[in-house]
């Protein structure tokens, strides 16, 4: 029977030589198959870390990933020829033209039909004849995307994948990205884009300094988040015990009795927990994901 992940990552972790910290720290999650995944971080949350660990670029330190029930480690050479991958630098070959690059990918792969990419290059409106060197950042991310997807791969990993685009070339990517996930793909995606992210994600998660925040849903024509509180403790004990409750999490800490606090419980048994400490000011809002991600990062750009 075929397994419904698509990808899958226990504790998986990378600290690099000469570093002290890790720069992905015990991260587990997973893709199912028909699903799109949106990773969301800052510049240097592990991101792309997480990506190249995926593609056996870079070797763990601890923990393993798993693509299509094959060992990304053991297996790398295999699961390269079912994934579409693309990088967030993508660097192709300057002297190629686009055509001969693809002719030469799609040999690569064994790909016994060109339909598929035949259908890419029109709506991308690729320009395959012009050396790839003298083609704009556009036009190059244009024939990484299709070289990604023009073999109808089983696993998407895409690292900022409409970086470059203007908004028709975006809206053709996010067309095929509808393709592939109906077609049955995993479909991993980092993005900065938060209206994106939101836009074309089943499930998003959130990385800050190699570790992995919080996962959330993204039902249809529904923002993500919930109900947030934002409550200042008579004491800055209050808020040390309140981080000890599993039940709990601290989204961000404005002082030494000030946090903005989320919950998985209902609300009731929210409530009746926070009211375990001594309450000053208490207030609740709603966030939609762009929200929830600036109470992670704080002022971050």
């Amino acid at each position: 029977m075929r397994d419904d992940v698509g990808i899958r990552t226990n504790e998986l972790s990378k600290q690099y030589h000469g570093t002290s910290t890790l720069a992905l720290d015990k991260l587990s999650l997973q893709v199912k198959r028909g699903e799109v995944y949106g990773f969301l971080g800052a510049n240097g949350a592990g991101k792309t870390t997480t990506i190249r660990l995926l593609m056996n670029f870079l070797q763990p330190t601890s923990g393993d990933a798993v693509i299509l029930g094959m060992d990304t480690v053991d297996d790398s050479v295999e699961i390269k020829k079912r994934v579409g991958y693309l990088s967030g630098d993508i660097a192709l070959y300057p002297k190629a033209s686009g055509s001969q690059l693809l002719d030469f990918l799609a040999g690569l792969q064994g790909m016994h039909s060109s339909e598929y990419r035949r259908t890419l290059e029109v709506r991308f409106q690729a320009d395959l004849d012009k050396p790839i060197g003298s083609l704009s950042k556009g036009n190059r991310q244009k024939l990484g995307i299709l070289q990604a997807l023009m073999h109808e791969p089983d696993v998407l990993i895409l690292d900022e994948p409409t970086s470059g685009l203007d908004p028709l070339m975006q809206e053709a990517f996010y067309d095929s990205l509808r393709e592939a996930k109906e077609r049955g793909a995993a479909i991993f995606m980092s993005s900065h884009n938060l209206a994106e992210v939101q836009r074309v994600c089943d499930r998003v998660g959130i990385i800050k300094a190699g570790r992995l925040l919080r996962e959330e849903n993204i039902q249809e024509g529904k923002q993500v988040g919930g109900a947030m509180f934002r409550v200042r403790f008579v004491s800055p004990e209050a808020v040390e015990k309140i981080r000890r409750n599993k039940e709990l999490t601290i989204l961000s800490q404005e002082d030494s009795q000030t946090v903005v606090v989320k919950s998985d419980a209902t609300l009731s048994r929210t409530l009746k927990l926070l009211a375990q400490q001594d309450i000053a000011e208490f207030n609740s809002h709603e966030l939609d994901l762009e929200g929830e991600f600036i109470e992670y990062y704080g002022e971050q750009p």
